[in-house]
């Protein structure tokens, strides 16, 4: 018989409940104790279980809503002027995706934000618009369309467009529950506005150079120093790598966000990866620990996450939660699709807490 989760196996907790053990726990229960075989089942799962559900959010039916929010409130009024993205099993925690917060900011020409910071880490994917800037620490960075932003934690930042610029819609990351989970979070409001201390674009214009680091670099943060991966030369590294590489069996042509004077991830708490799918391409189904929130960048497909299937085309949202299966699926035959992802890898893998499986079919089965 197969036993492999079978809680009537010797090891897990089997006790039977009995009058006098119902009384025991009340005795426990009344002094703030309990007994652990009572839970021990649940809080000890044979693999890895999420409180997530995968989901969609199809940018056509918010786009208009999102920007409907600038009409109705100011960026002073808001403090941030952003629809949030919230899973429907994560809504008392105001999650997209297990421990990871996703919304829509909309910035009107000639508004701007006040300075702030916090603990937790926020990330940026430039959805539309032009003119539109960013200051981290004193360093104001333009963005453009498809452009990759960090803001890490505990950095003073505001966010606005220039007043002959267009309107600009672009999608946060945070992560706002893991750090509020943890009780580490705070707040905080700048005087005024930040002094710039570095010519504009000062960050990716000293530290995105190919494979190139100033040789007199001090930078010793725990985070990148460069603030602004542009879509610009993200997207030709893409298109150069797909030449040479076969790519993974389960995304395609994926690449990384790094540190470029450590090699590794862009934050503390999280990761960020474009991937390109060739066309027709069609993923094997994998599972992992850790949880994804994905936008398209470009082209259209589809993902079935959980053996359910979830159609996607530009700037549509998407997430797959902790340990469920998914395989992706770019529905043109002559054109390539791109998918930027942002994670909670850092803190998974620092852990020693990852862990993947291919699915034993190669693909799911869709779930009607």
């Amino acid at each position: 018989m197969e036993t492999k989760h079978d809680d009537s196996v010797l090891g897990r907790a089997r006790v039977q409940d009995t009058p006098e053990l119902e009384a025991y726990y009340k005795e426990l229960e009344a002094l703030g104790a309990g007994a652990l075989w009572t839970v021990a089942n649940d809080i000890e799962p044979w693999e890895p279980r999420t409180s997530s559900i995968p989901m969609l959010w199809k940018y056509e039916q918010l786009r208009e809503l999102v920007l409907k929010s600038s009409e109705l409130v100011t960026p002073e009024q808001a403090g941030r002027r952003v629809v949030y993205l919230v899973n429907d099993k994560r809504r008392d925690v105001s999650a997209a995706v297990g421990w990871l917060y996703t919304g829509i900011q909309v910035t009107r020409p000639g508004e701007s934000t006040s300075a702030h910071r916090h603990k937790a880490s926020a990330l940026r994917f430039i959805m539309e618009g032009e003119g539109g800037y960013t200051v981290v620490d004193g360093n104001k960075i333009m963005l453009e369309v498809n452009d990759f932003v960090i803001t890490p934690n505990s950095t003073w930042h505001e966010h606005g467009v220039e007043a002959g610029g267009k309107t600009c819609i672009w999608q946060d990351g945070l992560d706002i529950p893991l750090i509020n989970a943890l009780e580490a979070n705070d707040y905080a409001v700048y005087d005024g506005k930040q002094p710039l201390t570095a010519p504009v674009n000062y960050s990716p214009l000293t530290y995105s150079g190919a494979g190139l680091v100033l040789a007199d670099n001090e930078w010793n943060k725990p985070y990148s120093p460069l603030f602004k991966y542009s879509w610009k030369q993200v997207y030709p590294a893409l298109l150069e790598a797909a030449k040479v590489n076969e790519g993974s069996l389960y995304d395609g042509i994926l690449m990384h966000y790094t540190n470029p004077v450590t090699g590794g991830h862009v934050m503390q708490t999280m990761g960020a990866s474009i991937q390109l799918l060739r066309a027709g391409e069609h993923t094997k189904a994998h599972r992992h620990t850790g949880s994804f929130v994905y936008q398209c960048a470009k082209g259209h497909g589809y993902s079935i996450i959980a053996g359910k299937r979830f159609d996607w085309k530009e700037r549509d949202i998407f997430c797959v939660p902790s340990w469920a299966y998914h395989e992706h699926i770019n529905l043109s035959e002559t054109e390539n699709a791109c998918l930027f992802s942002f994670n909670d890898l850092p803190v998974i893998t620092s852990l020693g807490l990852y862990q993947e499986m291919a699915h034993p079919d190669g693909n799911q089965t869709i779930i009607q």
